[in-house]
């Protein structure tokens, strides 16, 4: 079967059990976490496949990668418990993704990607997430990255689209300018 099959499968079964109890704000929340605990850990991922842990361990595990030590609620615990029981624990990062991606297409959720030299404040982000969710029509969530190789300003990515207010791409367009302007005058 298809990767991609079946994690649809089991996100569209999530979304469908956090409908029906309400829950799937925070079913959002829980699996947000542990979507990026699982894509930035390699070891995680290679502990889930590993098949001589138990699956009590590897709910444990998971569990702790979703909410660190708080409890997780009910409807998690329940499809965490599904997903190990039918072996699944392989495609549970594809699952997490096809989750995200049918939550933020129900609730209107735009996803930005904001790189900036300096770190900001959660003010100026609240700001921009406001700005750029009236001007797209959409909640936005926006990761955050620091690159001080961009010399000063920001880039901003969504879908496919950047607006690049960087220092450093400026000086390109400028020295791009200087080069054009002399090839004519030679």
């Amino acid at each position: 079967m298809d990767i991609g099959i079946i994690a649809m499968r089991y996100a569209k079964a999530l979304m469908e059990y956090g409908e029906n109890t309400n829950t799937t704000q925070k079913l959002y929340t829980e699996v947000i976490i542990l979507s990026k605990n699982i894509n930035s850990c390699k070891r995680l991922r290679q502990v889930l496949d590993n098949p001589i842990l138990s699956i009590r361990e590897k709910y444990s595990l998971i569990c702790v990668a979703a909410v660190g030590s708080l409890d997780v609620s009910h409807e998690f615990s329940r499809f965490i418990t599904l997903v190990l029981k039918n072996h699944r624990e392989f495609y549970l990062q594809y699952i997490c993704m096809s989750f995200l991606n049918l939550y933020r297409k129900k609730e209107h959720i735009g996803i930005g990607r904001l790189v900036t030299a300096v770190p900001i404040d959660a003010m100026t982000k609240n700001r921009i997430q406001q700005s750029a969710g009236m001007v797209l029509n959409v909640k936005m969530e926006i990761d955050n990255e620091v690159d001080d190789s961009i010399d000063g300003g920001f880039i901003f990515d969504y879908e496919g689209y950047r607006l690049d207010a960087s220092v450093l791409a400026q000086l390109k367009r400028i020295k791009q300018q200087f080069i054009e302007k002399n090839r004519r005058i030679v």
